[in-house]
């Protein structure tokens, strides 16, 4: 199983909250993925996936989210008990 960063994401509109990501990627690292891989590979337990905070260096998990309310599963940040938005703020791939 690898340990993947995230340092880029990639959205339709990057200023729509309404948006989903559509890909994740580590351009040092060479790799961007679609969000549909990222979830199957999170869900099959091949890969993490993390992102860390710039300021502080803190770590925090990527997990997938499965709405109640009929949308698709979608990716998301947890770190310190809480579901997060760090994934937002990171810069566009």
């Amino acid at each position: 199983m690898a340990d993947c960063r995230i340092t880029h994401i990639r959205k339709p509109d990057r200023f729509n909250s309404h948006e989903h990501i559509t890909h994740v990627g580590n351009i040092a690292a060479g790799w961007i993925w679609p969000r549909e891989d990222v979830i199957a590979s999170i869900n099959s337990g091949t890969n993490t996936f993390y992102v860390l905070d710039s300021r502080t260096g803190n770590r925090s998990e990527v997990g997938v989210i499965r709405p109640n309310d009929g949308r698709p599963p979608f990716l998301r940040t947890y770190a310190d008990g809480y579901w997060n938005d760090n994934l937002l703020s990171l810069p566009e791939c």
